[in-house]
């Protein structure tokens, strides 16, 4: 998608007694945006966006239990604890302000974020979650139906795909790929498992409730880009048209042909109104 690729580098970090792992790509000093990934994704899910962005630093976590992150002994795997990660995240590494992105779980993440420390957050994208979405949506059904049928691991690479085929119908062949790459790895036994805690991350999802994200998203004074895909089963159109009437500052962007995971549903589409969204002009900001 873009030939001028920007050097990906990992870095280790320990926040709150556990190690972190995150990806940076781009000039140090250039704007900084940090992207939040979804319930089972992992921090290179934004790999193409940040080669998209060339004016931009961006740095993606592995949120807890994810990716080469620790996972939590003791689960705790719910919104104001990615929040308090996200906050000693940003204070260890002494960083000001920034866009913030987060898809799903991600965006839940960022909208109390963002509501709770102001001074940091210049601009907010949310890519498919709103307020209720989490709770009452065909699509939450679906994702703990997932989370209950999931595979601890599988007999080979091939299996695993098409597993990853098989609930994630409409994504592109390159969406398939990273997930593959990034969600599993081999164990010593031969199979193929999760990097994620996938016992912990579903004993989590069905045990807590979800974070009411009104209270939140009302506090939040920054221009907001949300974008919906309009197949998507998990953000409604009347919840999205709702957000758009209650947050004034709020830009509501449809992406015709996407469901939930529109970063993977329409890559292209969804980096253009990204990018256009963080150079628009920073004095209506």
């Amino acid at each position: 998608m873009n030939n001028n690729k920007k050097t990906r580098t990992d870095h280790f970090i320990t926040l709150r007694g556990l190690r972190f792992h995150y990806v940076s790509w781009g000039d140090a000093h250039a704007p900084l945006l940090i992207a939040l990934h979804g319930l089972r994704s992992y921090a290179e899910t934004f790999d193409d966006l940040a080669h998209a962005l060339p004016g931009h630093r961006v740095i993606s976590l592995d949120q807890r239990g994810r990716g080469r992150s620790d996972w939590d002994p003791a689960q705790h795997y719910d919104t104001l604890t990615y929040v308090a990660d996200l906050e000693a995240l940003v204070a260890t590494l002494g960083l000001k302000q920034f866009a913030l992105l987060g898809h799903s779980m991600g965006g839940a993440n960022a909208i109390v974020y963002a509501a709770r420390n102001p001074a940091h957050v210049e601009r907010l994208i949310i890519e498919d979650m709103g307020p209720g979405a989490s709770a009452s949506s065909a699509g939450s059904e679906r994702i703990k139906q997932e989370l209950a049928n999931t595979p601890e691991a599988f007999s080979d690479w091939v299996a695993a795909r098409r597993f990853w085929r098989s609930i994630r119908p409409h994504v592109t062949e390159a969406a398939i790929d990273s997930r593959v790459t990034f969600s599993l790895k081999d164990n010593d036994q031969g199979r193929v498992v999760w990097r994620h805690d996938q016992q912990g991350i579903a004993a989590a999802r069905l045990r807590i409730a979800p974070t009411d994200l009104w209270p939140h998203a009302e506090q939040i004074r920054c221009p907001i880009l949300l974008l919906r895909g309009m197949n998507s089963d998990f953000l409604s159109e009347a919840t999205a048209l709702q957000m758009a009437a209650r947050l004034p500052r709020l830009q509501h962007h449809p992406v015709a042909g996407a469901g939930h995971y529109i970063h993977d549903d329409a890559p292209e589409e969804f980096i253009t109104t990204v990018r256009r969204f963080l150079e628009a002009d920073r004095s209506n900001a």
